[in-house]
């Protein structure tokens, strides 16, 4: 029961952004058992990311360094590749917003698998929940909509296809090395401008997710009309 009650914990945040993202793509719903395939994918990024951050020097580095070499390079590098391998033959993948969609299962799959990892290596396991379950799953939801969205740029658009795959990778790494980042600040005097800082920062990244979605659903659901 104890496990049981763990994997809840650690699932349902995501399991809650997949549903949310499931139910905006209205014209043409993906399948579901690409979007399994999809979160299947994410895990698998998540071991990705663990192989090439296995290929990193302990020490001297920085702790706002770190979460780019540590965390956002490699984490973000992993998710685009398996975002690629899932999509890149996919007959299904035939409007602007199903790159984000799948770009979400990806991450969610990758954040799901993280949140367990974390929650079974804590002595405090509901605090963590929580706080993981508020920012760091929504966090990786955010980076997800944010690749989806320039991946779909640069399937669908007529040029610039080479910029908008170089900020499919870009961009949510550096949000998130920018999130890790704010959080990673030791010093305390800093520590009191930097965490308002990154809630500002959450909350402005959350705004502009929740608006792409909309956006997009919006044009999807007018053209079907």
């Amino acid at each position: 029961m104890e496990i049981i009650a763990l994997l809840s914990l650690a699932l349902f945040p995501a399991t809650a952004f997949l549903i949310y993202i499931y139910r905006k793509d209205k014209k043409n719903p993906e399948p579901i058992s690409m979007l399994i395939k999809g979160i299947f994918y994410g895990m698998l990024s998540c071991c990705l990311s663990l192989f090439f951050t296995s290929f990193q020097e302990e020490g001297g580095v920085e702790d706002v360094v770190d979460a780019f070499v540590g965390a956002a390079i490699p984490e973000e590098l992993a998710k685009l590749i398996m975002l690629w391998w899932l999509v890149r033959k996919c007959k299904y993948f035939d409007e602007p917003i199903d790159g984000i969609v799948y770009a979400v299962c990806v991450g969610m799959g990758f954040a799901g698998l993280e949140n367990i990892a974390y929650l079974l290596d804590s002595a405090d396991i509901i605090s963590l929940a929580v706080a993981r379950g508020v920012f760091s799953i929504p966090g990786h939801f955010c980076f997800a909509v944010c690749m989806g969205y320039f991946y779909s740029k640069a399937h669908f658009g007529k040029s610039w296809n080479m910029v908008y795959r170089f900020l499919a990778y870009f961009v949510p790494m550096l949000l998130h090395g920018i999130y890790d980042g704010l959080l990673s600040v030791q010093d305390e005097d800093l520590n009191i401008i930097a965490l308002p800082i990154w809630l500002v920062f959450c909350v402005w990244m959350y705004a502009k997710a929740i608006k792409r979605i909309g956006k997009l659903n919006a044009n999807a659901v007018s053209e079907k009309a």
